[in-house]
């Protein structure tokens, strides 16, 4: 059973760090469920327009100005849990970012496991535990005064379930992590007891109910020996309740639902949420990007080619300023590889080197890439120097190191 413990821990934290929003950080005071069509705005907490323009910029990628509104709005209510966890989930979700720990890729196997690439900034993880306290500290004291505060149970739930996902990524932690999602689990489902139309609780009890239906057989016996159960068809309900309403947690439930739609081959059901979600968020090139990835799943490619181009060229014009879209560049060169097209796959590798600033990583898998399809198109010279240039970035990667092993002996796994 304990070796069972860690890796349930990770299949039930890492999905609060899909794409770019995942982990709500506030709620509308109980909202109903279905009470709003999923076309509005959600609404949030404090009420302030500082609040609204900071998710504003959160959900368009724009983590530097969605963090000074938030903490401009904890200026004026210091004592609010609410406005905490707002702060908290802006610099958590912006260091997983900056980390690589936000590929929806990787959490769409059954292991759900992510491995963040970059280590954690010690300032920003110092910040996050600092946050993570005060908010504690507002709540605790506040349920002493009046167990009975939703609200607050709620925003306590959320300051949980925001710590165990840095438990996690971050910490690599996983007994702690699995504590503090658990309990966040509890105080959102003891919310629903009292009050089964808060439906911003549902994100949270949802997602766990989902991800412990989809756990091997073998984990659900030993998790079950605490307590703990899940089913998928509960978790996808919640989980579109949540969507469909005008709480906070609305987005949010909407991006883990792409995940999870895509993981159950509903691959249509995840386009029209992700299609809604582009023209609300034009600059986040994620909900773009996911879009591409989706219509690839589904066996559309040329489809997928076509968005995959696209977002290049909108990031190319400046239309994607917090992200990097030479994602577009490598994702297209990988379609184009699975469909034998080497040579043109091997362009699409070459652009994510044209960026002015490109990630490092995204540049080292690229140039890789690039030199494997060289090296099939039997232009060794040209496959060389590209693993040259994935030694030159960083020689203690995985990358490098098949660089070094294709050096040696020329590619030809096609």
């Amino acid at each position: 059973m304990t070796g069972s413990l860690p890796k349930f821990a990770v299949c039930l934290l890492i999905v609060f760090s899909l794409l770019s929003c995942a982990a709500p950080a506030g709620a509308q005071s109980l909202p109903k469920a279905g009470a709003a069509q999923g076309g509005e705005s959600p609404s949030f907490r404090p009420r302030d327009p500082l609040t609204d323009s900071g998710f504003e910029h959160f959900y368009n990628l724009d983590y530097d100005h969605a963090i000074q509104d938030f903490e401009r709005v904890l200026e004026k209510h210091p004592s609010d849990p609410f406005a905490v966890n707002h702060v908290l989930t802006a610099v958590l979700i912006r260091e997983l970012y900056r980390m690589g720990a936000m590929n929806t890729g990787e959490y769409a196997n059954d292991s759900f496991i992510g491995q963040a690439h970059r280590p954690a900034d010690p300032k920003a993880k110092e910040r996050i535990k600092e946050l993570v306290q005060r908010a504690e500290k507002l709540e605790e004291a506040q349920l002493k005064a009046n167990p009975k505060d939703l609200d607050v149970l709620y925003a306590r739930g959320v300051t949980r379930a925001q710590f165990s996902v840095y438990t996690a990524l971050v910490e690599r932690a996983w007994f702690s992590a699995l504590r503090n999602a658990v309990g966040a689990r509890h105080d959102h489902e003891k919310v629903l007891e009292a009050e089964p139309g808060y439906t911003d609780a549902k994100l949270v009890v949802g997602t766990h109910n989902y991800v412990m239906g989809s756990l091997p057989w073998g984990v659900k016996v030993a998790v079950s020996l605490v307590g703990l159960s899940g089913s998928k068809e509960k978790g996808i309900q919640y989980l579109y309740e949540a969507a469909g309403s005008n709480g906070e947690t609305s987005v949010d439930a909407k991006v883990v639902l792409m995940l999870f739609l895509r993981r159950e081959h509903r691959y249509d059901d995840a386009l029209k949420i992700t299609r809604s979600l582009i023209p609300r968020y034009p600059q986040n090139g994620l909900f773009a990007l996911e879009e591409g990835n989706l219509l690839r799943v589904s066996g559309k490619k040329d489809e997928a080619a076509g968005v995959y181009r696209q977002i290049w060229q909108a990031g190319r014009e400046g239309r994607y300023p917090g992200m990097h879209y030479e994602l577009a560049a490598l994702s297209l060169g990988d379609l184009l590889r699975g469909e034998k097209d080497y040579a043109e796959a091997a362009g699409a590798y070459e652009l994510v080197g044209t960026v002015a600033q490109p990630d490092r990583e995204l540049l080292q898998k690229a140039n890789l890439a690039a030199g494997e399809m060289y090296d099939v198109l039997q232009k060794r010279d040209l496959a060389v120097k590209k693993y040259q240039a994935v030694i030159a970035t960083n020689s203690a990667t995985p990358p490098a190191e098949l660089a070094r092993k294709h050096m040696k002996e020329a590619y030809r796994n096609e």
